[in-house]
């Protein structure tokens, strides 16, 4: 396994992180063990997980995969072994867990992290991230590539949030900070605050990022060669969608899209005709598309980790396995170009 540096720390993070979000859902607790116990053998130290999870999102089983990750740091003893990521949920209107408050405040996300603590079955989150912006924002693809603002009164600000973290981790229930789904102007802001107010700065940034959406080097990556802050990468696969099983309709039994119809970001009016190029692209090269669309997220500099989900063993093992395949230059200036026919068709 490859390990790169959490921004300026001396951590070391293995490139290939373990997502979760799947258990409880379309994994059962045993296939979480399986996976767990897969991904830890093969030199995975880095595990994410959220309070939200499993996806997509349902009163009665938020909740459930902290639980089994809990169970299997139980069952081992080795929670010091990983280094463990959760998230709080921001503004929503789920109303059915935490009792409806999810403004990013003291009150709530001290609510939100003891019971995460409690399903995890440990004493300390290493990262916690803000799942959302507590502002008003396009988020999932929902809104297009467009920012269209509109004030809410009881936003709250950058500074309080990190106040109520930084009091979390003098605690010692966090130890780093992170964001997930922000904009530049959102890491800029809360790298302010922690400047200006000695607060603790944040050391990553949960994004999508894959062939179909590079937006995060538009505007993001920079702060990764500026401030240290990298990518940690979600969705790699765009949901599947660069594997091909989709393609012209295709809804192959037991898979996400199948099952909770969640794929719209995916499905935009030139998505299928990009995704087929980079399927031929892969071909050409005698590569599994999969293993391609893996391989160019994890050659970027700006990536910290890469997180992979998976819902059978055969998935995970080829994401997990994707560390050790580099791409050639020849390769790498094709897949650009079929970018630049039709940049982030996903956004």
């Amino acid at each position: 396994m490859e390990y790169r540096k959490l921004a300026d720390t001396d951590i070391e993070l293995s490139l290939i992180c373990l997502g979760t979000m799947t258990w409880g859902q379309q994994n059962s607790e045993k296939e979480a063990h399986e996976q767990m116990d897969y991904a830890f053998e093969n030199g995975i130290n880095f595990f994410d997980t959220a309070e939200l999870y499993p996806i997509p999102p349902m009163a009665e089983t938020q909740g459930k995969t902290e639980e089994y990750i809990g169970s299997w740091f139980k069952k081992n003893s080795n929670r010091e072994k990983i280094f463990l990521a959760s998230k709080v949920a921001g503004r929503t209107n789920m109303e059915w867990f935490r009792d409806g408050k999810h403004q990013l405040d003291k009150k709530s996300i001290s609510s939100a992290l003891e019971n995460s603590l409690s399903r995890l079955k440990t004493d300390y989150i290493d990262l916690y991230q803000l799942h959302w912006p507590d502002r008003p924002i396009s988020l999932f693809g929902s809104g297009g590539p467009s920012y269209k603002h509109y004030e809410l009164k009881d936003t709250i600000p950058p500074k309080e949030t990190l106040e109520v973290l930084s009091g979390l981790v003098e605690q010692g229930k966090i130890r780093y900070i992170g964001l997930s789904n922000e904009t530049p102007w959102g890491l800029s802001s809360f790298l302010k605050a922690s400047e200006e107010f000695n607060l603790p700065k944040i050391v990553s940034v949960q994004n999508v990022y894959n062939l179909l959406s590079r937006v995060y080097e538009i505007g993001l990556s920079e702060y990764y060669y500026r401030e240290k802050v990298g990518l940690l990468a979600y969705s790699p696969l765009a949901q599947g969608y660069l594997t091909g099983k989709y393609l012209d309709g295709a809804r192959p039994k037991g898979a996400r899209t199948t099952l909770f119809e969640r794929g719209q970001r995916y499905e935009t009016q030139h998505a299928e005709g990009i995704i087929k190029k980079y399927i031929q692209l892969a071909q050409d090269f005698d590569l599994d598309p999969a293993v391609m669309s893996l391989a160019f997220v994890n050659q970027q500099d700006f990536v910290t980790s890469n997180i992979i989900g998976a819902t059978t063993m055969e998935q995970l093992e080829v994401a997990v396995k994707s560390y050790s395949v580099k791409l050639s230059e020849d390769l790498i200036k094709k897949i650009n170009s079929i970018h630049l026919e039709c940049q982030n068709p996903c956004p």
